[in-house]
């Protein structure tokens, strides 16, 4: 179990973030059109794994905005902007947004929180994912893992982006 905090309370997850140089737990999300997207469809891209409470918040969204900017610049890379919001708030925010460089993906209805550690145990979250960025290199290791220590606070997105220059 990992410790965070929600705007300086402390909140627990289920577990910990796979660790720099270990292989990725094999996922499944849901797209905008409510079509399960696996790991394994990602194969040779270096993935960056923007990880949420939900879109709807202004962090969340400030982390997919700065995400889809880097994403057109980043060579064989994929930005995958993941939390339990429907498919159809998310689908909504990028569409406003003109999100186009970085893809939304949802855990709503998968295992994905739990296996990476990431699933809120308590405070009124409960249940959603906790705010952190994980890198994979092509072949699914783990070069980047950031649990956020605040889920109020952005990322260290500079910290990310450098694991892929």
């Amino acid at each position: 179990m990992a410790q965070t905090k929600l705007a300086g309370n402390p909140v627990n997850t289920n577990g910990n973030l796979p660790t720099k140089g270990a292989q990725s737990p094999s996922f499944t999300l849901v797209d905008k059109t409510l079509k399960e997207v696996s790991l394994a469809d990602f194969s040779g891209k270096r993935k960056v794994l923007n990880v949420f409470p939900s879109i709807d918040t202004p962090t969340c969204a400030t982390s997919v905005r700065t995400f889809n900017k880097h994403a057109a610049s980043l060579p064989n890379t994929v930005v995958l902007n993941i939390s339990k919001d429907l498919p159809f708030a998310q689908a909504r925010f990028c569409g406003a947004e003109g999100i186009e460089n970085a893809l939304a993906l949802s855990a709503f209805r998968t295992s994905f929180a739990r296996d990476f550690g990431l699933e809120l145990v308590d405070s009124p979250l409960l249940g959603l994912c906790a705010r952190a960025v994980i890198v994979l290199d092509a072949n699914n290791a783990v070069i980047h893992a950031e649990l956020v220590k605040d889920i109020v606070e952005e990322p260290n997105y500079q910290a990310a982006i450098q694991t892929l220059s």
